[in-house]
């Protein structure tokens, strides 16, 4: 069994997102290829990628970029070559979801098998193995016991997997409603996000189910899952597999990519023995993934099937919840806030599906922007989705330690930074002042500015010489540059796959073939009560079908064998 390194994933949106994640503690920062990468607003220059790629490996990070939607026949030429820019500039991985794209000559670059290759069993993950690839994104609705297994039949590939952001209700890969009903294919980076639109839930007569307190379902959120959250269950991770930990939102900001970076920085370096060696950080703030984008947190099947995955109310962010309503009169809110709460003009607030603006506190009086329209007695739950104070304080600086030492040889002296050695001719000169001439050589020497670097330990082993404080300069500069300088290639291990029985193209077909509009692991049934494993009775207002404010309806069946909801067009 191999021992892979831990890895902590960010996503980055562009350079500047990819920049705060490295300084956040990234191990590594997942970025768009310039194009075919799965968001369609999230393509980046190869310039621009280059620019990341010089930066992280700087740190001892990687960077891996996404060319993983399915293509058309005439786009495979531009994928190669895309894929051969991104292996010149030192990218260290691909991730990609169409396999036919092993047929033709890429580089000797690292593949990553996409999370939309819905990678669920053992079988499928060995045949990615076979087909070369290093390390396959699972599927984000397995739970401990399978991943585990996953990882005991197949051990010899790297295990990837989800543990913030955002979750799509239908397995990845088998999502087609967007592109059938939209014509905006999810697998191609232009989902327009069915999952977030509000539906009645319809019986098999077409009218209105109730829901437990007597209300009709219309126009509620009936597909929006919370987002994912598995922060307290890291260890459990790695001890069933998994070695990558992956942060979703690559159309996130760079306020939200800092914070939850910063959040699973922490956490996995509470578990991890190493932390000391790989860098120090400074930061301004404490985590909480609650202050950015935040839509409540599940761990999304890891412990079984749990009640209220999905949230009916809204799809928006509701962030941190920070008291409740007391009183609502025009654009003014009597609140009991939680101990510690403190409002400020410009933060937002949510109650219900509804937002609102902070434009004054006086006590527990809140001033809004605007009024409410809502009866804060049916739903009077506060919650505050933008923390304006949190937000300035968003900053992180990450810094490598290193060990100095400045000793002497036969022609002047060799100063070490790292494992970066630098020799300089120079006449030596004894010290009229031992004492004040190595307080100058240890001072200068660990003076690293705003490089990436701090000094871990300054040694002088040689005699206390006098060398003016300019020369101790540029020998440090240029100890530094020489360390920027090195660059960290990508594995250039074959991807030629073990077998010469894989047939790629049949495999994307097989991707691209529609069955259901949505396959989902998610269950109404389940989320209403009326799961029929647990209440086997039929239900005389089961859910039959959805329908969109346009009208348009869509049909739901329960596959309870295999505990999966379908939805296909009516």
């Amino acid at each position: 069994m191999q021992d892979y390194p831990i890895t902590l994933l960010s996503p980055a949106r562009d350079k500047h997102v990819a920049h705060a994640a490295i300084q956040a503690g990234a191990d590594a920062v997942y970025i768009g290829a310039p194009a075919f990468g799965a968001r369609q607003a999230a393509g980046n220059s190869i310039d621009d990628i280059a620019e990341v790629v010089r930066e992280a490996h700087l740190y001892g990070a990687q960077v891996l970029v996404t060319l993983n939607t399915l293509l058309h026949d005439d786009e495979y030429p531009q994928a190669v070559e895309i894929a051969h820019q991104l292996y010149a500039i030192g990218v260290d991985a691909l991730i990609i979801q169409d396999l036919h794209l092993l047929d033709f000559n890429l580089p000797p670059i690292r593949l990553h098998a996409s999370t939309q290759c819905d990678n669920r069993t053992a079988e499928h993950v060995a045949r990615l193995r076979d087909m070369g690839f290093k390390r396959v994104v699972l599927a984000r609705e397995l739970g401990l016991a399978e991943i585990r297994a996953i990882h005991e039949t197949v051990p010899d590939i790297e295990l990837e997997a989800f543990v913030h952001g955002a979750l799509c209700v239908s397995f990845s890969g088998r999502c087609f409603m967007s592109e059938v009903l939209a014509g905006r294919s999810a697998n191609r980076g232009a989902c327009a996000q069915f999952c977030r639109m509000a539906y009645d839930l319809l019986d098999a007569n077409g009218r209105e189910i109730m829901d437990d307190r007597g209300r009709p379902i219309h126009q509620r959120y009936l597909l929006s899952l919370q987002d994912m959250d598995r922060s307290a269950y890291l260890a459990e991770l790695i001890e069933a597999g998994i070695t990558t930990f992956k942060i979703e939102g690559r159309l996130k900001d760079t306020d939200y990519v800092t914070n939850i970076t910063a959040y699973y920085r922490e956490k996995l370096d509470q578990i991890s023995q190493d932390t000391n060696e790989r860098a120090v950080y400074s930061r301004a703030f404490t985590p909480n993934p609650e202050k950015t984008f935040h839509r409540g947190g599940i761990d999304y099947f890891l412990h079984g099937r749990t009640p209220h995955m999905a949230n009916w109310d809204t799809p928006k962010s509701t962030g941190e919840h920070i008291g409740s309503v007391l009183e609502a009169r025009g654009n003014t809110l009597r609140v009991s806030l939680n101990p510690g709460v403190v409002l400020h003009n410009g933060d937002g607030l949510s109650m219900g599906n509804e937002g609102f603006n902070v434009n004054g506190v006086n006590g527990n009086l809140i001033k809004l922007n605007k009024p409410v329209t809502s009866n804060p007695l049916t739903s009077n739950l506060l919650y505050r989705n933008l923390d304006t104070e949190f937000v300035k304080s968003l900053r992180c600086e990450r810094r490598i330690p290193v060990d100095i030492v400045l000793s002497e040889t036969a022609e002047g002296f060799m100063l070490q930074i790292g494992d970066r050695t630098q020799t300089s001719a120079y006449t030596k000169e004894p010290a009229k002042n031992p004492d004040k001439a190595l307080d100058t050589i240890r001072t200068q020497l660990s003076k690293l500015g705003d490089t990436p670097y701090i000094a871990r330990d300054v040694r002088v082993q040689c005699p206390p010489y006098f060398i003016p404080i300019s020369v101790l300069n540029d020998w440090r500069r240029q100890t530094i540059d020489s360390i920027g300088q090195s660059t960290k290639s990508a594995d250039t291990q074959s991807n030629k796959p073990q077998s010469a029985t894989c047939n790629h193209s049949a495999i994307r077909n097989e991707q691209a073939q529609f069955t259901h509009l949505m396959t989902c692991k998610y269950c109404i049934l389940h989320e209403l009560g009326h799961c029929r494993k647990t209440n086997p009775l039929p239900q005389a207002s089961e859910p039959r079908f959805l329908r969109l404010r346009t009208g348009t309806t869509v049909a739901l069946s329960f596959d309870c064998r295999n505990c999966q909801m379908l939805i296909d067009q009516c």
